[in-house]
Order: C-alpha cells, then sequence, then structure tokens
C-alpha cells in the first residue's frame, strides 16, 4: 500500500509502498500528480531503475521535454535525460528554479541519484508559496504587479557558443541558437491549485521591469530573503537509487557542493510546462 508522509508543514512528502517500475501510464501516474501539487517534492527512497525506466515514469507524470534547452541529452536513445556530472560542470549551489529563462519553463523535474560521494551532495527544496505569504500584504500587492527578467546565458551561452557551436537542442518547437531574456511574472498563479508562488530565483532572476537598477536590486533582495528561509524548505540525504520529483512552478531549489571532488552524478528529466501566469 502507497504511504505519504509528510516531511515538513509546508512541503516536502516521503513515498513508500511503491515501485517506481510500475508506474507506467497517465492512470497510474494520476494520484502521484495530484500529491505533487499538494506537497510540491516527493521522495521516492531506495528505487531501482534503469535510464529507460527513469524515461517511462517521468512520461506517467507529464510530457517529458528534451533534457535541456542547451545541453545534450544521456545518449541518442534517452535524449531526455540531462545528465549533471559534479565533474562536467554539473554543481548547482545557489536557489534556482529549473529552465525559468525560458519563456514555457518546465513544469517539474524528476531527478535521480546514479553515482553518489560517501558523505554530503544534499539538496535543498524551498516553498515558493510559503515564501510569497511571508511578506506583508504591501509588500505582497507591489510583488503582484511585478515582471522580472530570467536570464541563463551566464551559466549557458558559453557552452552554447564554444561546445556546440551555437547549435542547441530543440526546445518548445524550436532549434536553440541563443538565449535571449524573458519575461515572468514575479508572482506566478499555480494552474492547478490557484495559489500563489515568488516566481524569481537567485539563479536566473537578473532584473525588475519598470522600477530603477537600484529599486530593482532592493526589491530583489527582499525576495531572495524570503526565498531562502530555512523553515520553508526541506532537505534530502540522497542515498542509491533514490528519486526526487518536484514541482517547478512553486518550488526552487539547492545543490548543497559540500563533497569537495567526489563523484557525483545524477540524471534529471523535465516535464513540459506552460507559460508562466501572474495574478
Amino acid at each position: 500500500m502507497t504511504v505519504l508522509e509528510q516531511l515538513t508543514p509546508t512541503i516536502g512528502a516521503r513515498v513508500s509502498g511503491i515501485d517506481l517500475n510500475d508506474v507506467r501510464t497517465r492512470a497510474d501516474g494520476a494520484p502521484l500528480r495530484a500529491a505533487l501539487a499538494e506537497h510540491k517534492v516527493l521522495v521516492f527512497d531506495g528505487q531501482d531503475l534503469t535510464p529507460t525506466a527513469h524515461r517511462d515514469f517521468a512520461a506517467a507524470l507529464g510530457e517529458t521535454t528534451r533534457a535541456h534547452p542547451v545541453v545534450p541529452g544521456l545518449d541518442a536513445e534517452h535524449p531526455e535525460i540531462y545528465v549533471l556530472d559534479a565533474g562536467d560542470g554539473g554543481k548547482a549551489p545557489v536557489w534556482h528554479t529549473d529552465v525559468t529563462f525560458m519563456t514555457h519553463p518546465p513544469l517539474g523535474s524528476v531527478l535521480r541519484a546514479v553515482a553518489l560521494p560517501p558523505t554530503g551532495g544534499d539538496t535543498c527544496w524551498t516553498d515558493l508559496e510559503a515564501a510569497y505569504r511571508s511578506l506583508s500584504p504591501f509588500v505582497q500587492e507591489l510583488a503582484d504587479k511585478l515582471t522580472a527578467l530570467h536570464d541563463g546565458r551566464k551559466d549557458f551561452e558559453e557552452y552554447l557558443r564554444d561546445r556546440l557551436g551555437g547549435e542547441g537542442n530543440t526546445w518548445e518547437g524550436e532549434r536553440i541558437r541563443s538565449l535571449e531574456p524573458v519575461e515572468h511574472p514575479v508572482v506566478r498563479v499555480h494552474p492547478e491549485t490557484g495559489r500563489h508562488s515568488l516566481f524569481v530565483n537567485p539563479g536566473f532572476t537578473t532584473q525588475l521591469l519598470g522600477v530603477t537598477e537600484v529599486e530593482s536590486r532592493a526589491l530583489l533582495d527582499v525576495f531572495f530573503a524570503a526565498i531562502g528561509r530555512p523553515e520553508f524548505t526541506v532537505r534530502h540525504r540522497w542515498s542509491p537509487g533514490d528519486v526526487v520529483v518536484w514541482d517547478n512552478r512553486s518550488t526552487a531549489h539547492y545543490a548543497v557542493d559540500d563533497y569537495g571532488d567526489q563523484h557525483r552524478v545524477m540524471h534529471r528529466i523535465t516535464l513540459r510546462g506552460d507559460k508562466p501566469v501572474g495574478v
């Protein structure tokens, strides 16, 4: 019998009594999709998935995307799998929400532990809905009206230009040849729950529009401080085979870089999302 154990008051649940190899259809995945919208992060301990089974499980939750707008997938048979190898730039020690530098960021992500250091390498997630609720009503009202720029060039433009010769993957039906900043509402309305989240992140959000540069920096500092509050977070210590699924519309995450040059490899699949809608 499948059991959900809530991990914190606002975010995260551990799901036990389930073999993800048996989750193959959208009907199989529907209860987990509902739980994902409610808990935002779902942890499945000690699974035994191959890359193909990983892909099949992700497809039961929603339509999968290519691995990344820029970075190629694992191999020709698994173009959906994004390899996060700590020895090849696969570290992300900053709060971020996946791929918000595209017009349609992913709905969610499905991350699987492949190779782990003896200790360290945890991942933290933060509840962007709780972060929004923590703002004063006056600041909430201001945030509701703001739009932000999200920019992936700092992290991926050099890779696109120098390693791929300016030819990235197909994303949203188009071949990626450049990474122009995109605009998203600062406050996003979740398309399934209707709840509001603070949809900015230090990884990719660079500027608020319609305010001065000084005001933009100050307001982003306020928003980023709310996102980073420990009481809104859940932390997972990885073990071999673990799988974690998160809702990219209401969370940000942080890959803790405390393991030096030790080997750590994770495989991630993202689910196709929609264009964020504001208040």
